[in-house]
């Protein structure tokens, strides 16, 4: 046997699953493996299991097995430039759809029959029992067989209640038929909601074995559509990847399939056509339409040198896009694996209801016996212990309890993907019912984080040229925005210069030799700990600059100030309705930026930001954070860049836009693809919406069981009642999961 190597994590499909104890009974079956951890999600029919050296996944899959189900590897499903996507899961519902309709043709006139007794003929009941039997034998098969494995496995779930309960219904009913009164033509009884009175050997139960058998295959149907409907959204992002592409070789296109390109291969695409993969366009011009992926209804427009996502539509001209990235790296493989791992996860709330689901079914069956020793006990007839017991097991089933949490997460999972809002895990919903403030970085979130050098001022009788020069070269070696900006305006103007012994200085500028000179760029405080003071003059046109929202950087060189270089960085024009819309959400913005105080306040004056932050180095920003929860207040941050990425993982609600660097994202819990910052109000806008639906199902859940076992343990409600608001119970879980669907952004 050939033991994995790392990483040891791998996610499971299994099938056969009925109920959420059946989930339950898996995770311990795993977990009694050594260092082995698991999470079943019943919904999603995945196992996540992390698993030590020295445990293969065929232990996994073995384990699984033993407890009575089967499981295979699973590999997740991405677009085509990802390889060759899996199999599309077997849909059950067209085999159940046909059990169904049969089942409910030859129930429906055994119900009818004993409902009503004028229609009831001379040896009425023997067609009932005709066309009873092949309802309770073959249309109910599924909960038979699945009851008859759980207990070769030495486990109940929810199909023994239904099984029992059916089974119980029908022997009762033959016996009276065959041995009692019941098959005397002739024979007369009428229907009643609630546990009926009457000697048991002239009462049959046909309608309910038939009728209850009907109406839990109809909640099973109507279960399994809802849950290929819930995972639509992912299934339809998965298939956004393009087929075939373009390749230009040797300057000759031709078409081949899309797992064939490699990074680096120049590929064609012309108008109404998807772009094959992630690149950048080196030849044309055009917009493209990311509104499938990202939920942005307006086309992008995008020339050479632009970034471009796979599986966006090119709405303009030929583009020639040089592949750099492709398969599994692509953003949209990312954000199906993203989806999907949020899918398979459990929020705590779920974990409790999968608790009390593996405890249930036995506590049922005792719950059943009780119940018919008791109405023996106070002088009941055999048939009204009989009934109340029946009763008690068919309307007991835990099938809503299991489904609450993973429905609502599915499907809200899924359509924050369709709107380009991933969502990385359930615990991060119940993160979002407490926040209270939101710390926004300023570069790059609430501007385009694109710096344009903006002007040079030189100090009295120094170039403005040299000033740019010197400093540009210096900066080129720099990864920052305003590094970037400078370094541009320089080489747009002339040559660089070469640099020796650069050395960047965290948060604060650069300093190294650049044709001979010592030189300083950055801010104030780096200058003097070079023994560099800034003229008052320079100063001066420092403090006017920043109180004009420019950011500015200060030059120095051979231990003398020679000037400031001012770069602008433009408010994006959605990032004043985005902190309307957080406010509007009851959460408390503030500004969190290392820039200047004054240029701070300018952005955060015109964004409507009353809190700022400013003048915090990178590595500061998480002590920031850290402050903020010790006062009490619950923070989620907003950031794009590496120098983020500490404060999204300290905060309790880390929110990365998605155009920032792979290291912010991998750090946050929300992930918005267009870096648009009205994003993050939908995104917890969604992410409560989701909670407030897991909540209510729970709610439902639980309080039908509540209710409904009393009622049924009382007398109150006939099995056939008992097994059509079992069936209406997960239904209308489902069913109320669907509605976030329906979920609309803001704008």
């Amino acid at each position: 046997m050939t033991i994995e190597s790392s990483p040891r994590e791998v996610e499971l499909g299994i099938t056969g699953m009925t109920c959420a104890s059946c989930a339950m009974r898996i995770e311990k079956k795993l977990r009694k493996i050594d260092g082995v951890d698991a999470t079943v999600n019943f919904a999603t029919e995945k196992a996540k299991v992390a698993y030590p050296e020295g445990v293969s996944t065929d232990d996994l899959v073995g384990a699984i097995q033993a407890a009575g189900y089967d499981a295979s590897v699973h590999q997740p499903k991405g677009p085509a430039t990802a390889g060759e996507p899996d199999a599309e899961p077997e849909d059950e519902t067209p085999a159940l759809r046909h059990r169904l309709m049969v089942s409910w043709a030859l129930a429906a006139p055994v119900i009818v029959l004993a409902m009503v007794p004028a229609f009831q003929f001379r040896n009425w009941q023997w067609l009932s029992l005709v066309l009873a039997a092949p309802v309770v034998v073959w249309g109910g098969l599924p909960f038979h067989r699945a009851a008859w494995n759980g207990l070769r496995h030495r486990a109940t779930t929810m199909d023994t209640l239904v099984s029992m309960g059916t089974i119980a219904a029908f022997g009762w009913s033959l016996y009276t038929l065959f041995i009692g009164d019941a098959g005397m033509p002739g024979m007369r009884h009428g229907f009643s909601l609630t546990t009926p009175a009457g000697e048991g050997a002239s009462t049959i139960y046909l309608e309910a074995a038939a009728g209850v058998t009907a109406f839990l295959l109809t909640g099973r149907y109507l279960e399994a559509r809802s849950k290929r409907s819930a995972g639509a959204a992912l299934r339809a992002l998965l298939e956004l990847g393009a087929k075939q592409v373009t390749v230009l070789r040797d300057g000759r296109e031709f078409t081949v399939p899309v797992e064939e390109l490699a990074v680096g291969d120049l590929f064609v695409t012309r108008s109404g056509e998807k772009i094959a993969t992630d690149g950048e366009v080196v030849e044309g011009n055009s917009a493209v339409d990311n509104s499938a992926m990202t939920g942005e209804s307006v086309p992008v427009e995008v020339a050479a040198g632009s970034a471009v996502t796979g599986s966006a539509v090119n709405a303009g001209g030929k583009l020639v896009v040089r592949a750099t990235r492709v398969g599994a790296d692509t953003v949209l493989a990312q954000l199906g694996r993203l989806v999907e791992e949020a899918q398979t996860g459990k929020a705590q709330v779920q974990r409790l209801a999968d608790r009390v689901s593996a405890i249930f079914v036995p506590v049922v069956l005792v719950l059943a016996l009780l119940t018919f020793l008791g109405w023996l006990v106070i002088g009941g007839s055999t048939v009204t212990a009989f009934t109340a017991a029946v009763a008690v097991l068919v309307i007991a089933c835990p099938c809503a309890l299991g489904m609450a949490t993973p429905t609502a997460l599915l499907v809200g999972s899924g359509r924050g993907a369709q709107l380009g809002l991933l969502i990385k895990g359930p615990e991060v919903l119940e993160n979002t019912r407490t926040v209270d403030t939101v710390l926004l970085d300023k570069t790059g979130t609430v501007t385009t984080g694109v710096m344009r050098m903006s002007r040079v001022i030189p100090a009295a009788g120094e170039s403005a040229d040299e000033v740019l020069a010197l400093a540009g070269s210096l900066e080129h070696g720099s990864a920052h925005p305003i590094a970037k900006a400078i370094a541009d305006a320089a080489a747009e103007r002339g040559a660089l210069a070469a640099v020796e012994g650069m050395t960047d200085v965290g948060g604060l500028g650069v300093v190294g030799q650049v044709d001979g000179h010592a030189v300083v760029v950055g801010r104030p405080a780096l200058l003097q700990d070079n023994g560099i003071d800034l003229t008052d003059e320079l100063a001066d046109a420092m403090s006017d600059a920043q109180r004009g929202g420019e950011t500015v950087v200060a030059v120095g060189w051979n231990g003398v100030a020679r000037g400031l270089i001012a770069v602008a960085d433009e408010i994006k024009p959605t990032s004043a309705q985005a902190v309307a819309d957080l406010r509007s959400l009851g959460l408390r913005p503030v500004l969190l930026t290392g820039d200047h105080e004054a240029v701070a306040h300018a952005v955060a004056d015109a964004v409507g930001i009353d809190e700022v932050i400013a003048g915090v180095l990178p590595a500061d920003k998480a002590t920031v954070v850290r402050d903020l929860q010790a006062e009490g207040r619950v923070v989620a941050m907003v950031g794009d860049g590496v120098n983020d990425a500490a404060a999204l993982a300290q905060s309790d609600l880390g929110i990365a836009m998605g155009t920032g660097t792979d290291v912010a994202i991998e750090a946050s819990d929300l992930t918005l693809v267009r870096g648009d910052l009205r994003g993050a109000a939908d995104a917890i806008r969604l992410s409560r919406s989701t909670l407030r639906v897991i909540k209510s199902n729970l709610v439902w859940a639980f309080g039908y069981n509540v209710a409904a076992i009393p009622l049924a343990m009382s007398g109150r409600l006939s099995p056939m009642v008992a097994g059509f608001a079992m069936a209406f119970s997960s239904v209308f879980v489902v069913l109320n999961s669907l509605r976030l669907r329906r979920f609309r952004p803001l704008d």
